[in-house]
């Protein structure tokens, strides 16, 4: 068995790093700290499905003969990889962006001053001509953004910046990165808010609160798109606009954030020139009256308050369901069959659990795999109406750290909704 790990309080580089190593070496099991940072463990509430991550005591270190690491060169900053340290026998591979030397002895290495680690390994993937779709593009993308400030810190590198337009060409998304990277909030940022908060003006158009609000700046201000989003929290409207001037260089960039479907930002940017996706977008406009923009944009949200994509439109249906009396080994078949990662467990109608392909870890005995589900499955199920949001739905993803919603009316279960098919939503991946 050969696995890849990296240090504790894993960032998006190191994570980023680990799913890399999976693609460069088939075959990889990726072993994650028990410790990640905050953004990247809400990243993983949505997209954990699709890595089959596991921890240390989820693998026979005895079995282990080859060990990647990415994104550090220290044993002390691995976690429970004691056991290992000790073996004459294990082959290291390690791949490190930090040139000062480490205690981990490799057999293959490749380390180099880099801006983040994740773009040493885009190099060996574009090697392999391996194809990168939005998701991996968007995680990779966020490696590099977080370990460089977006670019701009002194250990970027120019291949820092040609990996992250290679990732941009192959469909990463900067709206959905800028929800699990949080920029720094200054004094230049604290200062257009408070000028946004103090001419706030909340408007209805079609049943939506929403505020569109005029400031001029002067030079280049970072994270207005921060900005913006604060607005609309401390105003708690459905969305929120900001038209940021600049005089001299007679141009103005537009800024929006929703919070409801009913505002599909994204579309409306695409219409002023610029583009995002239904939470987030922006637009540059050169040479405009303010006043015309600001009626452009009443106009289009007007517009845009049609009917929203809900949880009816994405769920999966009918919901194949197992029976709490059904027998583990039954179920481990039929989870093979479905190629799914869970199913809704029931008594009679009645939803009572769910069981996952995670739930299987606890058993230790083949003779366990006789006993019925109930003895394995998760009692405290998460459920969702159909009439919800896609947005609602991920938000209850991320709080309670699961990876389906059972889609329930009336007290039945109508349909199922997984992370694949939020992400679906999220990364524009709806049929025309």
């Amino acid at each position: 068995m050969q696995i890849v790990t990296t240090h504790k309080n894993t960032d998006f580089d190191a994570l980023s790093s680990m799913i890399a190593a999976t693609m460069l070496y088939p075959g990889t099991v990726p072993v994650i700290p028990k410790t990640v940072n905050p953004n990247v463990k809400a990243f993983l509430a949505i997209h954990k499905d699709l890595f089959d991550l596991r921890e240390c005591g989820d693998v026979d270190l005895d079995k282990v003969n080859r060990l990647i690491v990415v994104d550090t060169n220290n044993w002390q900053r691995l976690d429970r990889m004691d056991k290992l340290r000790k073996r004459s026998d294990l082959e290291i591979f390690l791949w490190d962006h930090h040139v000062a030397k480490g205690n981990i002895a490799a057999a293959w290495s490749c380390q180099e001053s880099m801006g983040s680690n994740i773009t040493m390994m885009i190099r060996a993937l574009k090697k392999t001509a391996k194809p990168l779709n939005p998701m991996l593009s968007t995680l990779f993308l966020a490696g590099i953004y977080e370990d460089t400030g977006n670019l701009t810190f002194p250990n970027c590198r120019a291949e820092d910046a040609y990996a992250a337009g290679f990732l941009l060409e192959n469909g990463a998304d900067l709206a959905v990165l800028s929800t699990f990277l949080r920029p720094a909030y200054g004094e230049r940022q604290k200062e257009v808010l408070f000028r946004m908060l103090e001419n706030a003006k909340r408007i209805k158009i079609g049943g939506v609160s929403v505020c569109v609000n005029r400031v001029n700046i002067k030079g280049h201000v970072d994270s207005l798109a921060m900005v913006v989003r604060m607005f609309r929290e401390i105003l708690n409207v459905d969305a929120a606009f900001g038209i940021f001037l600049n005089q001299e260089q007679e141009r103005c960039i537009v800024i929006g954030r929703s919070n409801i479907d009913r505002i599909d930002m994204g579309s409306i940017m695409k219409s002023l020139g610029g583009g995002g996706h239904p939470g987030a977008g922006s637009a540059m406009l050169t040479k405009v009256n303010p006043d015309a923009v600001e009626t452009m944009i009443m106009n289009l949200v007007e517009g845009n308050c049609q009917g929203s994509v809900q949880i009816s439109d994405l769920m999966s249906f009918p919901v194949f369901t197992v029976n709490s009396t059904d027998k583990m080994r039954e179920v481990a078949r039929v989870l093979k069959e479905k190629g799914c990662t869970g199913l809704p467990v029931i008594e009679g109608e009645r939803l009572v659990g769910i069981i996952s392909r995670k739930d299987f870890r606890k058993v230790k005995k083949d003779s366990q795999f006789d006993a019925p589900v109930k003895a394995f499955m998760n009692t405290a199920v998460v459920t969702i109406e159909p009439g919800k949001s896609p947005v609602q739905a991920a938000n209850l993803m991320v709080k309670h750290d699961v990876g389906r919603l059972p889609v329930v009316e009336d007290g039945k279960i109508i349909g199922i909704l997984t992370r694949s098919d939020t992400m679906t939503y999220f990364y524009d991946l709806l049929p025309d």
